[in-house]
């Protein structure tokens, strides 16, 4: 079943500004995943380039490029939307792979689901 968990409070996500960092259980796996706001939304991501499963950040929690309208992978230039994750230019397949955000009272939830959920210690 999937829940909704919480995770920032909705003034940490600035437009274009910094993400905000947290770790999920993908596939089994720990990751490291990501949230932002575009255009007045949140988004969040797996933090996993699609052309090389690395971190998109060149520094610790930024992932949008000077403009504020792409998301870049420092490492070999990946650029992704912002708003849907797909593919915008450089070396990339794909997209990210989204995970849902929900907004209410001034706190921003993630949503689990059938290959995200919480990390376990």
């Amino acid at each position: 079943m999937d829940e909704l968990l919480p995770l920032c409070n909705a003034s940490d996500l600035v437009e274009g500004g910094e993400a905000v960092p947290f770790d999920i259980d993908y596939a089994g796996l720990t990751c490291r995943a990501f949230a932002i706001r575009f255009e007045g939304l949140p988004h969040a991501y797996l933090n996993r380039c699609t052309h090389v499963a690395m971190e998109l950040d060149w520094q610790p929690n930024q992932v949008f490029d000077d403009s504020g309208q792409w998301l870049l992978c420092a490492s070999h230039g990946a650029a992704y939307r912002p708003d849907t994750g797909q593919c915008a230019g450089g070396p990339c397949q794909g997209g990210l792979i989204k995970i849902t955000l929900s907004e209410n009272d001034g706190v921003v939830y993630w949503h689990s689901a059938y290959n995200l959920r919480p990390v376990q210690f």
